[in-house]
């Protein structure tokens, strides 16, 4: 029962690393694995922050996240 081999738990997973691989790695040549994990942090920032997602009604991840979560209050 824990769902091995189940196409549900990692689909969300194989979608990220499938954009991943389609926008970034494969139209870029780097030069260096130094390099590689500078563009894919940045991109990763970029498909967090500023990438509408059609899933998300037009909104990034971050937004869909953060608008989740309590606001913390702040006493004066």
């Amino acid at each position: 029962m824990d769902g091995k081999g189940c196409w549900r738990d990692n689909v969300f997973v194989e979608r990220l690393w499938r954009t991943i691989k389609y926008d970034e790695v494969y139209l870029k040549a780097y030069d260096s694995i130094s390099v590689a994990r500078d563009n894919l942090e940045s991109f990763i920032q970029f498909y967090n922050t500023n990438r509408p997602h059609q899933s998300f009604a037009g909104k990034t991840p971050d937004m869909v996240y953060f608008a989740g979560l309590p606001q913390k209050s702040v006493a004066a």
